[in-house]
């Protein structure tokens, strides 16, 4: 019997286990090496192993990938491909994750989703999503509002899911009166595998962006089954899991949506913005001398001299509780906010900052810090950097920093969000 080769799909058996996967290489010629269908690998010890048989041999590479063609009738949306593990696949003779040849690789490998709209591919750069900087939510914005401007029903952008939130909150910052549906894809499987979540995902933000809601949202997994995705508000969200299907979770607000692949979209709540016949406006200006610092206990407060002396214009702390840091963190942060926009939001994620209940966050807030109510910390971090790009006046921005830009703040916070 053909003993397989790698990148085919084996059966091994012992006297005590049976493995399925797809043979990887190894550098230890007693060892076969398989990849499982959850995505961890297991080594071998061939003096184990009493049968081994090919389940399905390695797919050959697809050497011409088909043009999308477009269909009258159809709604018009273009999909940005930033990389990512959405868009990657296995490469068998090293056993890492590379990107996809072409970005069409990816809708050729979906056809429903020729089915459901005419797709447009965009692909402005490949870089995974925790190598993402401030300059490139600037160009993923920009690439998103020409789409948009041009005539697009709907935008879809595929992304790393390290970072996501960070460039979902970006995007609902800097795209002003949005009027069409921006929805932000990942996926926590890569395209070669059984469990990749990125289909039904990209099905589900294909029907996001056919509905009546004009809001960056990210569309994910609800969970770790193929039921359905929710489509969650960009500033509201979180990666909560490095590896689950169902990772994304709204933070102190419902979904906006349940997205069935089949079935379409469900309306969860009635608070949306929604479509207009109009175009957006853009502006990408931003601070990048903005930090984001956790507390923790023993932290020394002059961490806060090294930004202040390097010059950064704004720092977000993530405080205790209501937002609260250590009491000698106070004669520096009263150095720090003469200098810079200090703002608090809270480690705890779920709930909200408070600057009335406890003496500590009175001291903090007669120190000139900015409670930032319910916002998250990344999306602080975010909203903070272009506030401070976008306008001069830091009394203003002090203001806006409490202000729901974006979906950012909930000034009533539902009890069955929690873990929702």
């Amino acid at each position: 019997m053909k003993e397989p080769s790698i990148g085919d799909l084996a059966k091994v058996f012992g006297k005590e286990f049976t493995y399925t996967g797809i043979m990887m290489p190894s550098t230890n010629c007693d060892i076969v090496i398989l990849k499982l269908e959850n995505g961890y690998n297991v080594g071998v010890s061939k003096s184990k192993i009493q049968n081994i048989s090919i389940v399905r041999q390695a797919r050959p590479p697809v050497k011409n990938t088909p043009k999308i063609k477009s269909k009258s009738g159809l709604p018009n949306i273009s999909i940005i491909t930033t990389g990512g593990t959405i868009t990657s696949k296995v490469d068998y003779r090293t056993g890492a994750v590379s990107a996809l040849t072409k970005p069409e690789e990816l809708v050729a490998n979906i056809p429903e989703l020729a089915e459901l709209a005419n797709i447009k591919i965009i692909s402005p750069f490949s870089k995974l999503s925790e190598y993402m900087e401030p300059i490139d939510w600037q160009e993923i914005t920009k690439h998103v509002a020409l789409e948009i401007n041009k005539g697009a029903d709907g935008i879809i952008v595929t992304h790393g899911t390290d970072t996501l939130h960070f460039t979902s909150a970006a995007l609902s910052f800097m795209l002003k009166d949005l009027p069409k549906p921006v929805a932000i894809v990942g996926g926590q499987r890569s395209s070669d595998r059984g469990s990749f979540d990125g289909h039904q995902n990209l099905i589900c933000a294909v029907h996001y962006c056919m509905s009546n809601i004009a809001e960056v949202a990210v569309i994910m997994h609800a969970n770790s089954d193929d039921d359905f995705c929710y489509a969650l508000r960009g500033t509201k969200v979180r990666k909560m899991h490095s590896s689950r299907r169902d990772a994304f979770r709204p933070i102190n607000c419902l979904p906006l949506a349940k997205i069935h692949p089949k079935k379409g979209l469900e309306h969860l709540d009635k608070n949306y913005n929604k479509k207009a016949a109009k175009k957006v406006a853009v502006n990408t200006k931003l601070e990048p001398k903005v930090a984001l610092i956790k507390y923790s206990p023993g932290l020394q407060p002059d961490v806060l001299d090294y930004y202040i002396d390097k010059g950064y214009k704004g720092i977000i702390l993530e405080g205790t509780g209501f937002g609260h840091v250590g009491e000698n963190w106070l004669k520096k942060i009263e150095r720090a906010t003469k200098r810079a926009v200090v703002c608090m939001t809270t480690q705890t994620i779920y709930g909200t900052t408070n600057n009335h209940i406890y003496s500590a966050g009175v001291k903090l807030h007669k120190a000139g810090v900015i409670y930032c109510k319910d916002t998250l910390p990344e999306t602080a971090y975010v909203k903070l950097m272009i506030l401070l790009g976008q306008h001069k006046n830091i009394e203003e921005i002090k203001q806006m920093m409490t202000q729901n830009l974006a979906g950012e703040i909930n000034e009533r916070i539902e009890k069955k969000s929690y873990l929702y």
